[in-house]
């Protein structure tokens, strides 16, 4: 998105416990981060699709109904969803977009280690079909499943309770049991919904504290500063890179005697 979040990214993984990242390849400091990943060979790097919210690959003439009169996606995910599923025209600008995605990301070099959505839009069933009828030409082998245990969350923080949200709980079973006929991998948990923007110190030390059983993906949004173009209003971003960074955090990951890595190290063979 900005050279302040490649640099974090790259102070959390030299001096952190960030092990992987994802790529948007039509963000403005895409080159920056590609330069970046290229010197940090142990960094798993992944395709963060997007399709609302952000630039596409394509020229706006090419995908009409996915993009606004200033040639942005559009922000609406209910709308853009919608048209996806029923307008058959729709659903050929995606595959097209998506496409030049993975085609992009082809080109940096980078070998694929996972492939994610901006706003976690893979749980779109449409959406998550392409993906993998798309990725299985460029190297797909694990994608994200944004599934949450919120007793963990609220083991830590007792003040607040956490609940599931039944409202994606069928999508995200349903893209759990697609993934998994598929081959592809998986972790079998996710945090970072609840507290995106905000995975501070203490609560990552919370997490490992109780890390469930399988593979776990912690994920967050780190930069080297606040103000930066295309910064989210409220997003703690440096307070995220201090906690991927933090001498407590590394000694907890330690004694958790759990292996980390990206999601390809994770593959069930």
């Amino acid at each position: 998105m900005a050279p302040e979040v490649n640099e974090a990214v790259e102070i959390a993984h030299t001096n952190g416990i960030l092990t992987a990242a994802s790529l948007m390849v039509g963000a403005p400091a895409v080159d920056d981060a590609v330069a970046r990943a290229r010197r940090l060979p142990a960094l798993r790097v992944g395709l963060h699709l997007v399709l609302v919210d952000g630039r596409p690959m394509l020229p706006a003439e090419s995908i009409p109904d996915l993009v606004d009169a200033n040639g942005c996606f559009r922000k609406s995910m209910v709308r853009t969803g919608m048209d996806i599923f029923f307008r058959a025209k729709v659903r050929k600008q995606l595959a097209a977009e998506i496409a030049a995605q993975f085609a992009a990301y082809q080109a940096t070099g980078l070998v694929l280690d996972h492939v994610d959505c901006h706003h976690h839009f893979q749980l779109h069933p449409t959406i998550a079909s392409q993906i993998f009828n798309i990725g299985s030409s460029y190297g797909l082998r694990a994608v994200r499943v944004p599934a949450e245990p919120v007793d963990i969350l609220n083991r830590i923080e007792t003040g607040r309770k956490h609940r599931r949200d039944w409202r994606t709980a069928p999508w995200i079973a349903l893209l759990k049991a697609r993934i998994q006929r598929r081959g592809l991998g998986a972790a079998d948990q996710v945090f970072g919904l609840a507290w995106s923007g905000a995975m501070t110190e203490q609560r990552v030390a919370g997490l490992l504290r109780h890390l469930p059983v399988g593979v776990t993906e912690m994920y967050f949004h780190p930069a080297a500063s606040c103000a930066f173009a295309g910064a989210a209003s409220g997003y703690r971003y440096t307070d995220e890179l201090a906690a991927l960074t933090a001498p407590r955090v590394k000694d907890l990951l330690r004694a958790t005697g759990a292996k980390s890595g990206g999601f390809a190290d994770f593959m069930r063979t």
